[in-house]
C-alpha cells in the first residue's frame, strides 16, 4: 500500500508540474535525442538507421510565430525535416509522421502531415537553403491553424491542421550522418512588398546552381568549410552567354582569407566540388594568383592578381555567323564597346594541351565542327587576354567559384544593357 501511496505522490508531482509550466507561461525546456546542440547549431550524432529529433522549448504564438532553419551540411543523405509538433512530440521520430505534427522534408520536397507518408509539396532543399515555418496567427483561436512553409524567404504553401492547447512547438529531425542546421527561433518573415526581400529573391533566379554560396541582391557570399580544395563554393547562372548577352563582370568586395576567387565559364553539368577551370569545359581567371585554368588543375601565367575593390570580366566573341539556341541576330563582335565604368573585352582560352585532359576534351569537342569562340578576360577595364574553346551542348554559363572564409563578390551578368 505505501508503494502505490508513493507512486501515486509521484504521479501527482508530475501533472502539477506540467500544469504550472503551462499557468505561468513557462514551457517545457528544449528537447532533443541524437543531435548534439552547440548555440543554435543542430548535428546529427546517430547512425543513419534511428532519427534524431529537436523540440523547442516554447510553442509559436501570436508574437513569436515563424522560425527558420538554415542547412548548413546535407550529409549523406539530406533526410532533415522542419516543422510544427504537440509538445511531448517522440523523438525518434521524425516531425511530421506523427499525428498532430506537420513538417516539410528537404530531401524531396514532400509535406508530412501527421503521416509517414508524404504528399509532394514544394522544391527539394541543398545545402545554405533556408526552410521558415510559421503559422497565421489570426486563426490560432479558431480549431484549426494555418501552418506555412517557407524556401529562402519565399513562400512554398500552407496547411490547415488541428490546433492544440498546449500549442505547437518548432521541431527539426534528421536521419543519417553529417547532417547540420543552424535554427533561428526568433526570425521574422515578411510578405512579398517587402521591396528588399524582393530584391534578394529576384536575383537568386539569376542562378541556376548555388553550392555553399548565398545570394543577396548581387552580392555572392562563400558561406563553405574552406578547409580542402574539396570546400568549393559554386555559383552557376542559369542562363549561358549568347550572341545577344556574351559578357559579365565581377567586383571583388573582400577578399576572404586568401582570395582564391575565380569567374569564368564553364558546361551546364560542371561538377559543384571543383573550381572554374579545373575540369573539362570550363575556362576561368583566378584571382589568387593571376593564371587562367583551362580544363586543368595546373593554370598558365595569364595576368595579374586581384585584390579587393578590382573588377574582373568574362565574355565571348562570337563568329559573325554564329547561331545559337535559334537566334537570328549576331553580335558584331569586331566593334564591341564598353560602357564607361565597366571592364573592354577579349581574352585567351581552352583547346588544352595538357595529355591528361586531352581525351576528355575531345568528348566535348566531339561532333561540334564549327562550334567554336573566343572567350576573353579583363581586368579593371582591360583586356587581360582570348583563347579559343570549343562550346559544349547547351552552352557556355557564367560561373563563380570561392574557396576562403569571407569572400564577397558583387555579380551584373548584363554590364552592357541599358
Amino acid at each position: 500500500m505505501d508503494d502505490i501511496n508513493v507512486l501515486h505522490h509521484r504521479c501527482l508531482l508530475n501533472l502539477r508540474r506540467r500544469i504550472r509550466d503551462i499557468g505561468d507561461g513557462r514551457p517545457a525546456q528544449e528537447r532533443y535525442m541524437r543531435l548534439q546542440k552547440d548555440g543554435d547549431t543542430l548535428s546529427y550524432q546517430g547512425n543513419s538507421e534511428e532519427v534524431g529529433c529537436y523540440v523547442a522549448g516554447h510553442p509559436l504564438s501570436k508574437g513569436n510565430c515563424y522560425f527558420e532553419v538554415t542547412i548548413v551540411d546535407t550529409g549523406v543523405r539530406g533526410t532533415i525535416a522542419v516543422g510544427l509538433v504537440p509538445k511531448f512530440y517522440r523523438l525518434d521520430h521524425q516531425p511530421g509522421w506523427l499525428p498532430y505534427s506537420v513538417a516539410y522534408h528537404a530531401d524531396n520536397g514532400k509535406l508530412y502531415n501527421g503521416n509517414p507518408v508524404g504528399q509532394q509539396f514544394g522544391p527539394k532543399c541543398a545545402r545554405n537553403d533556408r526552410i521558415g515555418c510559421g503559422i497565421h496567427s489570426e486563426n490560432i483561436g479558431a480549431g484549426l491553424t494555418t501552418v506555412f512553409f517557407t524556401k529562402n524567404g519565399k513562400e512554398v504553401g500552407s496547411v490547415e491542421i488541428p490546433a492544440s492547447a498546449e500549442g505547437l512547438f518548432p521541431a527539426v529531425g534528421m536521419h543519417s550522418m553529417g547532417e547540420e542546421v543552424k535554427v533561428d527561433l526568433q526570425a521574422e518573415w515578411f510578405l512579398e512588398e517587402d521591396d528588399s526581400m524582393m530584391m534578394v529573391d529576384s536575383h537568386e533566379d539569376d542562378w541556376g546552381r548555388l553550392y555553399d554560396v548565398r545570394v543577396s541582391g548581387t552580392l555572392l557570399e562563400y558561406v563553405g568549410k574552406g578547409k580542402s580544395i574539396m570546400d568549393v563554393g559554386l555559383a552557376q547562372a542559369r542562363q549561358p552567354l549568347t550572341t545577344r548577352c556574351h559578357y559579365y563582370e565581377v567586383e571583388i568586395v573582400d577578399a576572404g582569407e586568401k582570395c582564391y576567387i575565380a569567374l569564368g565559364l564553364a558546361r551546364r553539368d560542371y561538377p559543384r566540388n571543383r573550381h572554374p577551370g579545373w575540369s573539362r569545359g570550363s575556362v576561368a581567371y583566378h584571382a589568387d594568383d593571376g593564371k587562367i585554368f583551362h580544363g586543368s588543375g595546373v593554370g598558365d601565367a595569364f595576368g595579374p592578381r586581384c585584390f579587393k575593390g578590382d573588377l574582373m570580366g568574362c565574355g565571348i566573341m562570337f563568329p559573325r555567323d554564329y547561331i545559337l539556341d535559334g537566334e537570328g541576330d549576331v553580335d558584331d563582335w569586331d566593334r564591341l564597346e564598353v560602357r564607361p565604368g565597366h571592364a573592354g573585352v577579349q581574352n585567351i582560352l581552352y583547346l588544352n594541351d595538357e595529355e591528361e585532359e586531352e581525351e576528355d576534351g575531345e568528348e566535348v569537342e566531339q561532333g561540334q565542327e564549327g562550334r567554336k569562340v573566343t572567350v576573353f578576360f579583363t581586368r579593371n577595364g582591360k583586356l587581360m587576354g582570348r583563347r579559343e574553346m570549343g562550346v559544349p551542348p547547351g552552352g557556355l554559363y557564367p560561373t563563380v567559384g570561392m574557396l576562403s572564409s569571407g569572400e564577397k563578390v558583387k555579380v551584373d551578368l548584363h554590364p552592357l544593357s541599358g
